[in-house]
């Protein structure tokens, strides 16, 4: 049964989240945390779906030239490294469901902001390559330690600051969520980490998901009301995590 409900509400986290260029793995975890899984393969189930989905929804986005390589390339030297260092560091229970929580309340506030962004257009502005490096780098860790690909923290960035447009921000957050999700997958398994039998159930449906909602996203933005349903959803899983830890 909790297979089922996972897969079911797996399908719908990529779905929205795809819509926008994210993996969705605050989603997954939020549905995760919602029905009680243990901590030790939240992570690492996470970031397997993410990739997935993120592998979608950046082909949809980049085939759609919602992409810029000039913002991507200095995100991405830092922020490998570092989420493989993430992925490595083993954070206990009362660590890592407190820090997961206010993640997911974070995504919560953002995906509720942003859904008045998706039909924004405002002058854009340059951005030096070193900040975006450092940026990289630090996105990079905290994705790697609690299993997000960084994209509900890249795209608030690079949205709020005009440093790029939100089909361009929704392709580049989804290749930084991808090479960033490979980079901490290799380093959480590398500490001996394993991965759930019903993963290829849930692979499945992701995948259905995503393609639908990057396909939808890629061409026109996802609606905002159910960027606020989302906001919903994980502000109660990000609050029964801190409840719990």
């Amino acid at each position: 049964m909790t297979t089922t409900v996972l897969s079911v509400l797996f399908f719908i986290s990529a779905l929205l989240y795809s819509s926008v260029g994210h993996g969705g793995a605050s989603g997954y975890l939020a549905m995760m945390g919602l029905v009680g899984v243990a901590p030790s393969m939240m992570k690492p189930t996470a970031l397997c779906l993410n990739i997935l989905v993120s592998i979608i929804a950046f082909w949809r986005f980049y085939s759609a030239k919602n992409f810029s390589w000039q913002i991507f390339i200095p995100l991405a030297i830092t922020a490998v490294p570092m989420a493989f260092i993430g992925g490595m560091t083993h954070l206990p229970s009362h660590l890592y469901k407190p820090i997961v929580g206010m993640v997911l309340i974070f995504s919560a506030i953002y995906s509720f902001i942003f859904a008045k962004k998706l039909t924004s257009e405002q002058p854009l502005k340059q951005v030096s390559k070193w900040i975006l490096a450092i940026v990289g780098a630090v996105l990079g860790l905290l994705s790697g330690l609690t299993g997000v690909g960084g994209g509900v923290f890249l795209s608030p960035i690079l949205l709020f600051n005009r440093w790029a447009s939100p089909k361009v921000v929704a392709g580049v957050a989804s290749g930084f969520i991808l090479v960033n999700s490979i980079s901490g997958l290799f380093g959480v398994l590398s500490t001996g980490a394993k991965l759930p039998n019903q993963l290829p159930i849930w692979l499945v449906a992701v995948c259905v998901g995503g393609f639908i909602g990057a396909t939808y996203g890629s061409k026109r933005l996802a609606d905002p009301m159910l960027n606020k349903l989302l906001s919903l959803v994980l502000v109660i899983a990000g609050l029964k995590m801190l409840a719990n830890f």
